[in-house]
């Protein structure tokens, strides 16, 4: 009877382990996302580098960094929410920009990956600033 229990629990812990990546595998065909949800989840990802997804995909978020500063990074959201600016491992602020339509998440990732890159400067200048103190 133990070993039963013991076997049981084991399979649960693994289920339980493996759950939230089969959530993400699957969540764009349980949830119904439509067909732009679904082009923008495949533009990330053939955007973004194995690493970068994997970062995006565990942490929640997909680090940029700056391309004029050295020390500065920029940490994009997966979902919506605020774009952190991180200068030598310390939080500075954060940013607010979004796009005057609704878009899909995975398109608001790529439209920050893709501004920061092109063009840090007026990136920054469209942006809400938040400044962090401590």
């Amino acid at each position: 009877m133990v070993p039963h229990i013991l076997t049981a629990l084991y399979w649960l812990a693994i289920a339980l382990a493996i759950s939230p990546i089969l959530w993400l595998i699957f969540q764009p065909y349980v949830k119904g996302w439509s067909r732009a949800e679904r082009r923008a989840s495949h533009l990330l990802r053939d955007l973004l580098t194995h690493e970068q997804f994997r970062q995006l995909f565990w942490y929640g978020y997909l680090e940029i960094p700056s391309p004029t500063a050295p020390h500065r990074v920029y940490r994009v959201p997966r979902h919506s929410g605020y774009v952190q600016v991180f200068e030598h491992g310390r939080a500075i602020m954060r940013l607010c920009l979004q796009p005057v339509e609704s878009l899909p998440d995975s398109d608001l990732v790529v439209l920050h990956k893709l501004m920061i890159e092109a063009n840090e400067e007026t990136y920054l200048q469209k942006a809400n600033k938040y400044l962090c103190i401590e």
